[in-house]
């Protein structure tokens, strides 16, 4: 169990050691994985932005996701789920979660581009993987940026979802594999969704930490 994202996210910099000083990009999924990010990236040395990317969610079910869609794009779909939708479906709630990549970018990057990754080593970082359709899209959205090496950090996820995972990234680095596992809150004594201000107060004093 983790105390809060905080101690997680310390004790995956741990995890992640062999990356400190080595150039890296640290890209985190917000808004939970902004904190996580912050930690990992300040440990590592490393350079750090949030890669903006959502869950594309069953109509009347948002948190049933078929898929997952990257600013670039790039999308990730749950065959399963998305051959339940027609394709007017699936087009009208990528268009949407596209509006919130597009506000979330103004908002939390203040509308800057993401860092040059190409043949770089990017570490992805998230505050846990449930379904993990936004690390899938992620890891896409790298790829089709010309990453060198993709790896997946996060504290906590399934052991059945880290061995989907490591078939689509370099490497995968999961603290807490728990096999019973229902939400990402059950590894940790406190945890809360943050907001789009508690985010970008991650990022704002990443900058500050480095003028």
């Amino acid at each position: 169990m983790f105390a809060d994202r905080k101690d997680a996210a310390l004790r995956l910099s741990k995890a992640l050691e062999k990356f400190k000083d080595k150039n890296v990009v640290v890209l985190g999924i917000p808004r939970g994985g902004a904190e996580t990010a912050y930690y990992v990236a300040r440990h590592l040395n490393a350079e750090l932005s949030l890669i903006l990317v959502r869950k594309l969610g069953y109509p009347g079910n948002e948190e049933y996701a078929f898929g997952a869609i990257a600013e670039d794009g790039s999308v990730y779909y749950n065959k399963n789920a998305r051959s339940k939708l027609s394709q007017d479906t699936v087009n009208t709630i990528e268009t949407k979660e596209k509006a919130e990549i597009e506000r979330r970018i103004q908002t939390l990057r203040k509308g800057g581009k993401l860092p040059q990754i190409k043949n770089k080593t990017v570490i992805i970082v998230d505050d846990g993987i449930a379904t993990g359709s936004t690390i899938f899209a992620a890891i896409k959205m790298c790829k089709n940026k010309g990453a060198a090496k993709i790896i997946v950090a996060a504290p906590v996820s399934s052991p059945d979802k880290e061995r989907e995972l490591k078939k689509e990234a370099d490497e995968v680095c999961i603290l807490l594999k728990p096999y019973q596992f229902y939400a990402v809150s059950q590894a940790y004594d406190s945890f809360y969704n943050l907001t789009d201000d508690e985010a970008l107060a991650f990022m704002e004093r990443w900058e500050k930490e480095k003028r």
